[in-house]
């Protein structure tokens, strides 16, 4: 004999996560082309149609080389540049270095500084302590140098692309 408490065992919880539960903010969205009308009153077609995809490529390319030759996009790889090459340039010095006073001076590198610790030892946790503080470095420089302009940037491409697609 079964009572109430064992009506739910074994069945799918009918909370908000299920589809078809109208408490979904996407339960009355309909997916792209789905079950829409094409204005003849026949279902659309799910996959559009060649030309307009194309065409329409072909004015977001035009878009992307338009802000790529822009002075604002040009100002932001600019400051890319100016702190990224410098800083790859002195880490990879500074590991070279580091490779190269290893292998040819074991001597100074086995140099106790203190106790058990020698100079190869500060000179590794060097190396993980310039990794860190140039990620630090990098971070702090594209949010105070790039990023805004860089966003920028996005929504200009965002607004000539929306408006290119209200065109047609």
């Amino acid at each position: 004999m079964h009572d109430a408490r064992d009506a739910g065992v074994g069945q799918a919880d009918p909370g908000p996560g299920r589809p078809g539960d109208p408490r979904d903010p996407w339960y009355d969205a309909l997916a792209s082309g789905w079950g829409e009308l094409d204005g003849t009153g026949a279902p659309a077609s799910v996959v559009p149609p060649r030309g307009p995809a194309e065409r329409r490529s072909a004015s977001a390319a035009d878009i992307y080389l338009e802000v790529q030759r822009s002075e604002a996009f040009q100002e932001v790889r600019g400051r890319y540049r100016r702190f990224a090459f410098p800083a790859v340039v002195l880490f990879f010095a500074w590991y070279v270095a580091y490779v190269v006073t290893a292998t040819a001076a074991p001597g100074l590198m086995a140099r106790p500084v203190t106790g058990a610790v020698n100079v190869a030892m500060l000179a590794g946790l060097g190396q993980f302590l310039t990794t860190f503080l140039l990620t630090w470095a990098y971070a702090r420089h594209a949010r105070l140098r790039r990023d805004r302009a860089a966003l920028d940037l996005r929504w200009s491409v965002f607004e000539q692309t929306r408006e290119q697609g209200a065109e047609r």
